[in-house]
């Protein structure tokens, strides 16, 4: 089994689609009005109108309320990706910084208020961890 994409459900597309663009440089593949993708080499970010829910069961997702999952980026320099959004991103949580387990990392929020977290390997044992997802 592999997880190859995570969806969010939003009650506009095209503006969360415009945002995962802007942050990571990527273009989005909108399948219709209701569906987009962003594809990376690692996995899929899809972006899922909230006209789409009742095809997996009513009731069974909300938009712009998520509270316990973060999407989280590899970048190769999160202190210059931090410099980069300042310009147009407007939800910080976080400046970039260095965690316990040896990521640097970037926590801001999208449109919809999902936590994003942007990091870069700083210790041995991180870089060591992610080298297979290295561009």
């Amino acid at each position: 089994m592999n997880l190859v994409s995570i969806r969010i459900i939003t009650d506009n597309v095209a503006a969360l689609a415009s945002f995962y663009e802007q942050l990571t440089g990527g273009r989005a593949v909108h399948l219709n009005e209701h569906f987009a993708e962003l594809r990376t080499t690692c996995g899929t970010l899809a972006i899922g109108s909230t006209a789409t829910v009742g095809l997996f069961g009513p009731g069974s997702a909300r938009p712009a309320d998520n509270h316990t999952a973060i999407l989280e980026f590899l970048v190769d320099d999160v202190d210059a990706e931090y410099q980069k959004l300042r310009g147009w991103a407007t939800t910080f949580v976080n400046e970039p910084t260095t965690m316990p387990w040896g990521n640097r990392s970037l926590l801001l929020r999208d449109p919809d208020g999902n936590l994003v977290n942007l990091f870069t390997p700083v210790t041995a044992a991180a870089i060591e961890k992610f080298a297979a997802y290295a561009r």
